[in-house]
């Protein structure tokens, strides 16, 4: 071959060959949802820190999703499957107890007919302008809840996740006493979960070690609300936990 033919041809196909490289670089390399299906229903529920902000109206998907980990995760994993065509919902609301969930369940749950259902409550039963809620309420009334999902919608995957707590804030001067008392209930969802056969989040120890790298106060500027940084934890481990349930 012609010594200046070779060399425009390496002069074409070098930048090609990095073209494709990029390429790859940039499309998703080990996630595939094994457990998420062409047009099925991705639905969070919980209080404040599910809710996230979120629009009660409208069909903006900038700002339904709400500011927090159920965006980060319809973000995350759309971007990853978008042929698959995920619908995510986030029925999150700020100050609910698990009595309210419970009160509302049937509209803004099993009507929807999720998927996978995620569910994070716990914290306002112990903090609430509302009135707290005794643990043994608390699990009776999660219980039944659940019992009522999973007779509903047999299909659906539901994963639990506990309630957390870090000293910052108003929280910092008292949070051996009051996570003390939370642990009350964390380990009622734990129970839960065993149950009723559900993967369960550990949302404490994720925070609690996070504390090597960063105060309280970096990941929940007011011990009970993430920050940005602390919602990008809380759906990596989501995601981590739920492959590790679901993924083969």
């Amino acid at each position: 071959m012609n010594r200046h033919v070779r060399s425009l041809l390496i002069a074409l196909l070098v930048p090609l060959a990095a073209t494709a490289q990029q390429r790859m670089n940039r499309a998703p390399t080990h996630v595939q949802y094994p457990y998420l299906h062409e047009n099925d229903t991705v639905l969070f529920q919980g209080d404040s820190i599910t809710d996230g902000g979120r629009a009660r109206t409208g069909n903006d998907l900038n700002h339904i999703m709400g500011q927090d980990y159920a965006y980060l995760l319809a973000a995350h994993i759309g971007a990853d499957i978008p042929e698959r065509n995920i619908h995510f919902l986030n029925r999150g609301i700020s100050g609910d107890r698990v009595g309210d969930l419970a009160a509302r369940w049937h509209d803004d749950t099993i009507v929807l007919k999720p998927n996978i259902l995620s569910i994070l409550v716990g914290i306002n039963d112990q903090f609430s302008s509302k009135g707290t809620t005794t643990v043994e309420e608390f699990e009776a009334t999660y219980d039944k809840l659940l019992a009522e999902t999973v007779a509903a919608l047999p299909t659906t995957k539901i994963i639990l996740a506990e309630p957390f707590l870090l000293p910052a804030g108003k929280h910092a001067a008292s949070y051996t006493q009051e996570l003390a008392e939370l642990k009350k209930r964390q380990a009622a969802v734990v129970r839960l979960s065993t149950k009723y056969h559900l993967p369960v989040i550990d949302y404490q120890a994720v925070f609690d070690d996070a504390q090597a790298h960063a105060p309280a106060a970096y990941w929940c500027w007011d011990g009970i609300h993430p920050t940005y940084a602390g919602h990008a934890l809380m759906a990596r481990e989501w995601l981590r936990v739920t492959n590790a349930a679901w993924g083969n």
